[in-house]
């Protein structure tokens, strides 16, 4: 593999060793055999969901085979795709401190329920590469002075300029550890309990890679790189998305396409959007998809403000990006709303009303430590349907149903692959019990749900059996119209500031589809860009129209 020799040099630069190649070499021939033809390309069908593999369970059963029949049953060809968030033994964080990268928390299961939801629905696993428990292995070897793990980590090096570093978190930076060597000091980017794995050294790059083809093989059609912005340290920066990082990205993307074509690699820097973006490359040699993390407060500024002007400006720059470079398009996920996506796009005072908005509904704010040691918000904790509520207008059952469909229409309509969480197919609201039992913020939208209570309220309580039966028929809609291919281009239309509008044509050119929602809580009238069928409600369409609250057409030319 000639480039991965130059993507080594790129990475080590001055530090690179002809050794490295042999040995990367080496594990490439390792793995030789498990060459495949490939997964299938992600279309228009792909749909994901997100989820704990604990999220649907029994007692007395591995959570895994719960999860499994729950989708099986109720969800069934909805979904395609399934994001297991890590599923790994661990100890804090709900799974993001991971002990062992190789084995399976036994209270989901094994690797042979791994197999068999594989038979049914693709997966993606959760890589969180960054950083790993201070009890795993690899960080006890390290405490305890084994050679192998001796550089495994980061301590703190007085010559190090650490001023810089960009980082979402309030805590110290380094933490020190009591070993069979006395004190040790740790770079923890996140918490005590996450430290932050060195890739300077390189056999830390080479077992990784061995991870990533092992997940790969285990089949993971794709990988989630968790917090990947922050794997390469380097004295007086900011030490977030630094160009080793990106070499790094490609160097995997590299291996699994000559291992596994159409393995989806999907990175994950919840930061402002240009740097994000900067993950795909050069559109075809990093990252297969982005995480749309300016989606999310865009999508619940405009319902919140009945006002679509900067949702619709943002997305006049959103392209197709390549024939296998897309987006990663969520609203919600088992983290908070992200802000600092929106800096650039909203005002201050824009980011602080959807902040006020958020506290009055139930929901937490968590903060971040800035580069001159002041604090500002990172991320708003609250479920997505309660966020997007209007406590003076939106009160009825009705319309809070209708209100959160309307937001998954842009995402179902926008360009790249859409991702729902579970909470928002299943129609929860905040867990305030989750939250003050724990003191974590981010569990007021991490409840775990019994399989038998959850599949008869969603027969039995409305407002789940709303939401859940609205996304359900409008994914089927979507799945079968070529207009809405992932690599299909789309054009923003501009139809007023109560509107949001897209045009979305197949890559063929022969299949247009026309998105109109209507982002306000009374009746609008809108002249329509073109006439044909409604696919969400069968009726024809043409000129002037008007359309209820919170509603939404596909209107197929």
């Amino acid at each position: 593999m000639k480039i991965a020799e130059e993507k080594l040099k790129r990475i080590y630069e001055q530090e690179y060793r002809d050794d490295y190649l042999t040995s990367f070499q080496e594990l490439i021939e390792k793995w030789s055999a498990r060459k495949s033809e490939g997964f299938q390309p992600v279309s228009e069908e792909n749909v994901y969901l997100i989820t704990y593999g604990d999220s649907i369970f029994e007692k007395g059963k591995p959570a895994l085979e719960s999860l499994h029949t729950f989708l099986k049953e109720k969800v069934k060809d909805t979904i395609t795709d399934v994001h297991l968030l890590p599923m790994f033994p661990y100890t804090s964080d709900d799974g993001f401190s991971v002990t062992d990268y190789r084995e399976i928390n036994p209270e989901l299961g094994d690797w042979a329920n791994i197999e068999d939801l594989s038979k049914d629905y693709r997966l993606m696993f959760d890589f969180v590469a960054n950083h790993m428990s201070k009890s795993s292995r690899w960080f006890q070897g390290y405490l305890n002075g084994e050679e192998k793990y001796r550089n495994y980590f980061i301590p703190k090096d007085d010559s190090f300029d650490a001023s810089e570093v960009v980082r979402p978190r309030t805590s110290p930076l380094f933490h020190e550890y009591e070993g069979d060597d006395g004190m040790k000091t740790a770079w923890t980017t996140f918490s005590e309990d996450q430290v932050d794995v060195n890739f300077r050294h390189f056999p830390v790059l080479l077992e990784m890679t061995d991870i990533l083809l092992s997940y790969v093989s285990k089949g993971g059609t794709s990988i989630r790189l968790d917090a990947i912005g922050f794997i390469w340290k380097e004295s007086g920066t900011t030490s977030i998305h630094l160009p080793q990082a990106h070499a790094i990205i490609q160097l995997w993307r590299e291996v699994v396409d000559y291992f596994q074509p159409n393995t989806q690699i999907i990175t994950e820097t919840n930061v402002p959007h240009k740097e994000n973006i900067s993950y795909l490359g050069d559109g075809t040699n990093e990252a297969n998809m982005v995480y749309q993390f300016s989606l999310p407060p865009l999508v619940l500024h405009s319902l919140t403000t009945h006002d679509g002007r900067k949702l619709t400006e943002w997305a006049k720059t959103i392209h197709k990006v390549s024939d296998t470079g897309t987006y990663f398009n969520f609203l919600a996920s088992h983290d908070g709303i992200g802000m600092r996506p929106t800096e650039g796009i909203l005002t201050d005072e824009e980011r602080n009303m959807l902040v006020e908005k958020v506290k009055q509904n139930g929901g937490r704010i968590s903060y971040k430590t800035n580069s001159d040691g002041s604090q500002s918000v990172y991320e708003m904790n609250i479920n997505y349907s309660d966020a997007l509520m209007n406590l003076e207008e939106d009160q009825s059952e009705e319309i809070q149903v209708q209100k959160m469909l309307a937001a998954h229409s842009i995402l179902l309509s926008f360009i790249g692959v859409p991702a729902i969480y579970y909470h928002s197919l299943l129609g929860s609201q905040n867990d305030q019990k989750g939250v003050e039992e724990s003191g974590i913020n981010r569990r007021i939208n991490r409840e775990k749900l019994e399989l038998g209570t959850i599949v008869e309220e969603l027969e039995t309580n409305p407002r789940r059996k709303g939401i859940f039966e609205g996304l359900q028929k409008m994914i089927s809609i979507r799945q079968e119209q070529r207009a809405f291919s992932p690599y299909a281009e789309q054009e923003v239309l501009e139809m007023g500031e109560n509107l949001f509008a897209l045009k979305r044509q197949s890559v063929d050119g022969n299949e247009v589809i026309y998105f109109i929602l209507n982002l306000d809580s009374g009746t609008v009238s809108a002249d329509l860009p073109a006439q044909g069928k409604d696919l969400l409600s069968g009726k024809e369409i043409s000129g002037r129209t008007e359309l209820a609250p919170y509603q939404f057409m596909w209107i197929k030319e």
